[in-house]
């Protein structure tokens, strides 16, 4: 685990919780992009450039929630981690993969021993506007 920026109890925390995460579970799903992909898009369509990266993340999070969705129909429990910095080199150097990747995001699943908590969100009122219905 890299420690970037992470110190002392939170350091401690953050590693509690990634091992205990992670090696509760049945296994985890990365979620990687390629950076060089994202560049040539830019390349390719400079009056767009500055949108890739986003739309990139935006093609991940469809993937993500895509796994999540498949895999609760499964009844299988998992949760959605963003430790990229702390771990991404490790994952990289481990499995061997292109430098060029970007770790997004880990899903790691398993068995269900609890139902999720309740949730509280923000009113639609305020965040969504509809005109011209």
């Amino acid at each position: 685990m890299k420690r970037v920026g992470v110190s002392g109890d939170a350091l401690k925390a953050s590693e509690e919780k990634v091992n205990g995460c992670f090696a509760s579970g049945a296994g985890t799903v990365l979620f990687f992009e390629d950076q060089q992909c994202v560049r040539d898009l830019q390349k390719q369509f400079p009056s767009y450039a500055a949108n890739f990266p986003v739309f990139s993340e935006h093609g991940s999070a469809i993937a993500q929630y895509a796994v999540w969705s498949t895999l609760a129909q499964g009844k299988i429990g998992a949760s959605l981690q963003h430790y990229n910095e702390l771990i991404q080199e490790d994952l990289k150097k481990q499995h061997d993969l292109p430098a060029d990747w970007k770790l997004i995001a880990q899903m790691p699943f398993g068995g269900i021993v609890a139902p999720a908590g309740e949730r509280t969100f923000v009113p639609d009122e305020g965040r969504f506007i509809v005109k011209g219905l």
